[in-house]
């Protein structure tokens, strides 16, 4: 029949796009969820280190940032031990839900959180180191309570070390491998996040695939990165 020939092209087209646009999708989901919830979790920890003398802040700071120095792989482990159904955090979800954080997407952004929660703290970290604490006093005294001075002349002051820890936290989440892929494995539509459908098609020889994945996972972050440049240039003039 003539318009059967038609079927296994249209299907092949239908599975090429989908192999090429969920994995990003599933990488964009997964940087925006973590980038809101590590804006929500950074911004008391900068805020501490910011402020504080303790003699705790050295260990506080190198705990943060040690995500940067350690391989994916090791931070993957240890996550995956954790968040594993023997795991304290694990177990305790496994008996809340009966479903595992393991191979799933809510594991997959604890991962990301803990794994892009430098790129967050450090940027908010010197925006509210650079304030200094005259502005803040001069709110007190007019009778603002601390936590008005905060919100009202702390955060829009330090706009710019928001979208620097916003750009961070997005593009590194946006190329992660090691730590996705050890929490997370790889499971189309679920777990499969573009980092890792790149080195799929790469171990298939795939190479078109793979550029195409790479070409457009470049341009994401490029922009990305591109606005927040542009934006504090335009903030500088």
């Amino acid at each position: 029949m003539p318009g059967r020939s038609y079927a296994p092209t249209a299907t092949r087209c239908v599975t090429d796009m989908d192999l090429l646009w969920q994995p990003l999708l599933l990488s964009i989901q997964l940087a925006g969820v973590t980038t809101i919830v590590l804006i929500f979790v950074a911004t008391p920890i900068a805020w501490w280190l910011s402020q504080t003398d303790s003699s705790w802040k050295p260990l506080v700071q190198t705990t943060v940032a040690l995500p940067i120095v350690l391989p994916p792989t090791v931070i993957g482990f240890y996550i995956l031990i954790v968040l594993g159904p023997a795991g304290a955090l694990g177990g305790w979800w496994v008996e809340l839900t009966g479903s595992a954080l393991t191979f799933s997407f809510t594991g997959l952004v604890i991962a990301s959180c803990i794994y892009s929660l430098p790129f967050a703290v450090q940027p908010l970290t010197a925006a509210f180191e650079s304030l200094g604490k005259q502005k803040l006093e001069a709110a007190w005294t007019l009778g603002a309570s601390r936590m008005d001075a905060f919100f009202s002349v702390a955060v829009p002051l330090s706009i710019r070390g928001y979208l620097g820890a916003v750009v961070l936290s997005f593009a590194h989440t946006l190329g992660e491998f090691g730590v996705v892929l050890m929490v997370g494995g790889n499971i189309p539509g679920e777990t499969r996040v573009v980092s890792i459908a790149i080195y799929d098609q790469v171990e298939s020889l795939n190479y078109a695939a793979a550029h195409q994945l790479s070409a457009l996972l470049l341009v994401v972050a490029f922009i990305a990165l591109f606005a927040m440049f542009f934006v504090n240039r335009r903030w500088q003039r």
